[in-house]
Order: C-alpha cells, then structure tokens, then sequence
C-alpha cells in the first residue's frame, strides 16, 4: 500500500459505499481521515469533496491520498480537481484505476456508487492502492495539467 493516509468523503448517495470503504481499509490497517457526510442524509458533495482535496494537497510527502464517493463520481470529480494539487480520476473498474495511478499519477480514487459493486469498488482501491505512478513519459504529460 503506496498511501500512509487516505481521506474518504462522499456525498449521501455514495455514504453506504464510503462506510464500506473506510471499513476495509482499517482492517487493513490503513490511517483514514473521515471527512463525512456521517449520515445518509441529502448533502452536497462539494462539501466533502473540497475538504478532502485540501487534506491531501496539504501533504508534501505524496504519501496522502483520497478518495470520493458520489452517485455518478462525476460531482465529486469535478469539483476535487478544481484544486492545483490534485489529479483525482473517476474509476468504475480495477483496471482504469490502475492506469490512473500508473499513467497519470492520480492522488484521489473516486468512485460511482450507483454503478459500481462492492466488489469492483474493492478491487479497485487494492488496485490504486498499490500501483506506483509509471514516471519516465508520462512526467512531462502529467506536469502539464496544472492550469
């Protein structure tokens, strides 16, 4: 596992996913910051999203890492890369997140609680988890998001 400390958030429709989540990482033993939401309550993503995003661009180190949960992981998405820091990617199975992390050095998982199993979310943070970013080629393409 690449990551000393994951922060999770989510907004109401991806609370259910991100409980499930935060369960498996400390099983394994992993540091999770829960940002909330805490309930299942109808919340706004944005609201989780940023403070996620500012945890993990806080971290110098690149060993903190996020991840997100909303209905479509679209949301969410959108607004975790308005920040500088961070490159967050929207991943629906194993294999995109493994490129994420491999070709575009992703700091943020997010997931699409509305169209992704507990098994493929499962798979997918072991997967992101433990890719190393690829470097050589894909440095040049990655350091040219920032706006």
């Amino acid at each position: 596992m690449i990551a000393k400390t994951i922060a999770i958030g989510s907004d109401h429709a991806g609370f259910d996913l991100k409980e499930t989540v935060k369960k498996y990482l400390l099983s394994k033993n992993i540091e999770v910051k829960d940002f909330g939401p805490y309930t299942d309550e109808r919340t706004d993503y944005p609201d989780y999203a940023h403070p996620v995003a500012n945890f993990v661009e806080q971290d110098k180190s690149n060993k903190t890492f996020g991840i997100l949960i909303c209905g479509s992981g679209n949301g969410i998405n959108m607004t975790a890369n308005k920040h500088q820091g961070i490159r967050s990617a929207l991943c629906w199975m194993p294999e995109i997140a493994e490129l994420a992390r491999l070709h575009n050095n992703a700091n943020i998982l997010v997931l699409p609680a509305r169209y992704i199993s507990n098994e493929e979310t499962l798979k997918s943070v072991d997967v992101f988890f433990s890719t190393e970013f690829e470097g050589g080629r894909h440095t040049d393409r990655v350091n040219k998001i920032r706006c």
